[in-house]
């Protein structure tokens, strides 16, 4: 894996990746990168909306996994026990598309975007919700620290 230093020497286009990773299953982090270049010549404007675009599109391309999947072969790629599976899969589903919000938080943010994809959540609001979750948190992130 690419060290800090080598990810800002890949500029937007590193933040936008790792901002992508770290919204997938993988176990990656996109905060040192961010914190790292909001020390240096961008604009909190542009780390903002790549380090916003970059971790929406990785969510959705758990919701994509989620969507095109059944829950027992999903299951089975995460090592997820499926019963597990089953019962987020139904509890989202009572929540609708408003869950897509904290597709942010770490640890279950992916799961959560996941089993909106399995539930077969409408792709609009979900798209919709998750970015606006996804953008306050980087809003903030890059506000503190500025």
């Amino acid at each position: 894996m690419l060290s800090v230093p080598q990810w800002i020497d890949l500029g937007l286009w590193g933040l936008f990746l790792a901002s992508f990773l770290a919204a997938t299953v993988l176990p990656f982090s996109s905060e040192a990168i961010l914190a790292a270049m909001v020390l240096g010549p961008w604009s909190s404007w542009a780390l903002w909306a790549v380090a916003s675009l970059g971790n929406w599109a990785g969510g959705m391309s758990s919701y994509g996994i989620g969507r095109i999947g059944e829950l027992d072969r999903v299951a089975r790629w995460l090592r997820a026990d499926p019963a597990k599976a089953e019962h987020w899969r139904v509890r989202l589903a009572r929540h609708g598309s408003w869950a897509a919000l904290l597709c942010w938080v770490p640890v279950v943010g992916d799961p959560i975007a996941i089993a909106l994809g399995l539930g077969r959540a409408p792709l609009l609001p979900v798209s919709l919700l998750m970015f606006l979750g996804k953008a306050a948190r980087y809003a903030v992130i890059t506000a503190l620290l500025r």
